[in-house]
């Protein structure tokens, strides 16, 4: 990993973070399964500029189309291109099926190979073995997934190749600030996606005192010695959700199917909304105060356990 590993704050702004950590050419992951997506990081990744990307994310979706539209990425690295509910990925249609402007080099694989492809990263194997693929043509698609005979005498398998992204950055509800980070509601490959990069870049809905953390361990998905930013952004995550914080913006997944299929659309929503704030907090300033409110949730408490204490 790079960047400080040593006990104390690694909490700095998001400019800061994109600026010292994303550079052009880069592989970059940005993970967070329908849940907890790191738009605001995404978002300002464009802001900067940044440029000739190799993108890696389970479920390509708006945030894939914005970077794309806005000319960072030449490489994606992903499964299941899709929106959601909401309907395709107009730019990224665009771009694999007319080269239109340029074209898209893909490299597609299922939610779960992309899944043993971090965890084969993260352990620092040369590959992972699965059986999902028997009966698919995506080996045919795909000569990075292969077959090879088990050394069991099992017939074969197939098995895909480490992904080690030079950058992941995933999105959560808390870390403290040395930045043992932790998440709940839906999980997906954060984890060993972090662990298989050689930086991390973790932004929250809030930074927690140490305190916090320790009373409830075992929410620690990611922890500090894997993280090299830690970044408070609350909202971090719309137009997707962080469950217990705020829900999905579900008309804003509808709203951009129509802005996509128009890239001139596409464009100026770009420019209007993310050259033209300065930051996330701006972003949500321009959203709207009623907007946000309606994304609000209730609380809904998830019990309590206790850990024990030695007496005496």
């Amino acid at each position: 990993m790079t960047g400080s590993k040593v006990t104390g704050s690694k909490v700095t702004t998001l400019r800061e973070a994109v600026a010292e950590h994303v550079r052009d050419g880069m592989t970059v992951a940005l993970e967070g399964f329908g849940h907890l997506i790191p738009f605001a990081a995404g978002h300002e990744i464009i802001r900067q500029r940044r440029r000739d990307l190799t993108v890696c994310r389970m479920t390509p979706d708006i945030l894939t189309d914005q970077l794309l539209v806005a000319g960072c990425v030449s490489r994606l690295v992903a499964s299941f291109f899709a929106s959601g509910s909401a309907g395709s990925l107009h730019e990224i249609r665009r771009r694999v099926e007319r080269h239109d402007p340029a074209p898209l080099e893909t490299e597609e694989y299922s939610h779960y190979g992309m899944y043993c492809r971090y965890e084969a990263g993260a352990k620092r194997l040369p590959f992972q073995p699965l059986l999902s693929y028997v009966g698919s043509d995506l080996p045919e698609l795909n000569p990075r997934i292969r077959a090879v005979e088990s050394p069991y005498g099992e017939g074969k398998v197939y098995v895909v190749p480490p992904l080690n992204p030079d950058l992941t950055i995933v999105h959560a509800q808390r870390a403290d600030p040395e930045g043992n980070t932790q998440l709940w509601g839906i999980t997906g490959a954060q984890a060993p996606a972090a662990y298989a990069a050689s930086a991390v870049i973790v932004t929250v809905e809030e930074v927690v005192e140490p305190e916090v953390v320790r009373a409830d361990p075992n929410r620690t998905l990611i922890p500090a010695h894997a993280v090299d930013v830690v970044v408070e952004v609350p909202g971090g995550s719309h137009p997707s959700y962080a469950q217990g914080c705020y829900d999905r913006d579900s008309a804003f997944y509808r709203e951009w199917t129509p802005i996509s299929r128009d890239r001139e659309a596409a464009l100026a929503w770009i420019d209007e909304w993310i050259h033209g704030t300065a930051d996330h907090a701006a972003y949500l300033a321009k959203l709207g105060r009623p907007r946000w409110d309606g994304l609000r949730v209730a609380p809904a408490p998830s019990g309590s356990v206790s850990y024990g204490r030695r007496k005496g």
